[in-house]
């Protein structure tokens, strides 16, 4: 590549005598157009370009620092909120906190006084007992006279199976030869009540509450509504007279209405013998529950009988709750009930014998000859 001349460099004088000679290959590679010019200005738009998207993104980055500060604000504001309603419930069950350890604080208090008289009986029936075998005996005497008195006053057999089962158990721990007899009496008690037909005390209840609570919604036998007759519609060509004549005729017919039943007229009740109706019934059938509690099947049945003759006497009978109420009692009326339930004589007679041998053989008048 030739060096341009002389002219086309600007002008620049010539260069003095001598200098023509050959210039070092160094020296002409500097004098040329440096080959790097196009690559710094490569470089420059490139640092350029980096610049707008370096730019670029720090916009980019402060909008969404922007956002995000935005977004941070309002849930830091739903965040206080929440601390707030936090607070508020912690503030409330403080109190609630502060209240119950008020009341375990106090049914401690009473537990520790009861545990204190407990542990006074205790003692106190320990020095009185002479042996430990004769307060195993009047322990479980006790549990047999309650579970007869559950039988006996509300036919509960769970509970007396239940207090016939923690006697025996009692006395098996004890492991005494003696009370070979009285776990034999306790083992056929407990047999008998298992033969008692189970009744489901607490699903009957649980129907005798339903059916309570819905006494009043209970429509009466003469609030009943009969639908209006359908009208025929008048024709299109009919003369308007025609027409005021038949709408007349109906309105003369809607007056009196005629019905043919199958059944007796319903009874006409005022509002207040309306309330002492449904009070009634509502008597009936909490009688019933308490006769089911205390195994009175009679009275359970007839409390029932009564409560649903009203019902078909005085409801209605057309509408389906007042249906769905009267199968129910109809239902809970024929569940069986046992006739008999058995006592624990004999238990409680092996017992009690037992009981006083040991205090015939602990007499003051014995003890002398089994001293000698």
């Amino acid at each position: 590549m030739q060096e341009p001349p002389e002219s086309d460099r600007g002008g620049t004088p010539a260069p003095p005598d001598g200098a023509d000679r050959a210039i070092p290959p160094g020296r002409a590679a500097a004098r040329r157009p440096a080959p790097g010019g196009r690559l710094a200005r490569a470089t420059l738009v490139l640092l350029v370009i980096v610049a707008a998207v370096a730019v670029y993104g720090w916009l980019e980055l402060r909008r969404d620092l922007r956002d995000l500060r935005g977004e941070t604000a309002e849930r830091l504001g739903a965040a206080d909120s929440t601390l707030g309603q936090l607070r508020a419930r912690t503030s409330d069950l403080d109190n609630a906190l502060r209240d119950a350890q008020a009341k375990v604080a106090l049914l401690e208090a009473r537990l520790a006084e009861s545990q204190s008289q407990q542990a006074a009986l205790e003692a106190l029936y320990r020095e009185l007992s002479p042996s430990r075998d004769e307060l195993a005996l009047t322990e479980v005497e006790q549990v047999l006279a309650l579970a007869s008195q559950q039988l006996t006053l509300a036919g509960n057999v769970q509970a007396a199976l239940a207090a016939l089962q923690l006697a025996d158990s009692k006395l098996a721990r004890l492991g005494r030869p003696q009370f070979t007899p009285v776990r034999r009496a306790l083992a056929a008690d407990m047999e008998r009540l298992k033969a008692v037909p189970y009744v489901d005390v607490a699903g009957i209840s649980l129907k005798l509450d339903q059916t309570l609570a819905g006494i009043d919604a209970l429509p009466l036998a003469r609030d009943e509504r009969l639908p209006q007759p359908a009208k025929t519609p008048p024709a299109a060509d009919e003369p308007r007279w025609r027409r005021l004549a038949h709408d007349a005729w109906d309105e003369l017919r809607s007056l009196v209405r005629i019905e043919v039943s199958d059944r007796p007229a319903a009874p006409l009740l005022t509002p207040q013998q309306d309330y002492f109706l449904r009070e009634n019934v509502r008597l009936r059938l909490l009688a019933a529950r308490l006769a089911l509690l205390s195994r009175d099947e009679r009275a359970f049945k007839a409390d029932l009988t009564a409560a649903k003759e009203w019902l078909d006497r005085y409801f209605d009978t057309r509408v389906k709750n007042v249906q769905t109420v009267s199968a129910t009692l109809a239902q809970l009326a024929g569940t069986p009930m046992a006739a008999d339930v058995p006592d624990l004589a004999r238990s409680l007679e092996a017992v009690r014998a037992l009981r006083a041998a040991g205090e015939r053989s602990d007499a003051p008048e014995s003890r002398p000859a089994r001293a000698k």
